[in-house]
């Protein structure tokens, strides 16, 4: 099963526990995610369905480049982490 986690940054606005579900895609694994939390989508995604601009997800430790399809392909024992992503200098 895949692993999915959401950094304290996130859950402060929504709870949103580590946990496992079955996903093939990126996409699979976030509906499987608003399945249970349909207030995170908002959060995530935005209108267009692409990965907002304040997020980095990262599938395996690589980061996710396709932020528009999520159509990252997922073994059956990936580790998906979404943290918000720092700017400033």
């Amino acid at each position: 099963m895949v692993h999915i986690f959401f950094a304290a940054s996130i859950q402060r606005h929504i709870a949103t526990p580590e946990r496992e579900i079955e996903a093939r895609t990126l996409g699979d694994a976030f509906e499987a995610v608003f399945a249970a939390q349909p207030r995170l989508r908002g959060y995530i995604l935005d209108d267009q369905g692409s990965l907002r601009q304040h997020l980095a997800v990262f599938v395996d430790g690589r980061r996710v480049r396709d932020r528009q399809h999520l159509a990252e392909p997922l073994g059956e024992e990936s580790r998906i982490y979404v943290v918000q992503a720092l700017s400033g200098g």
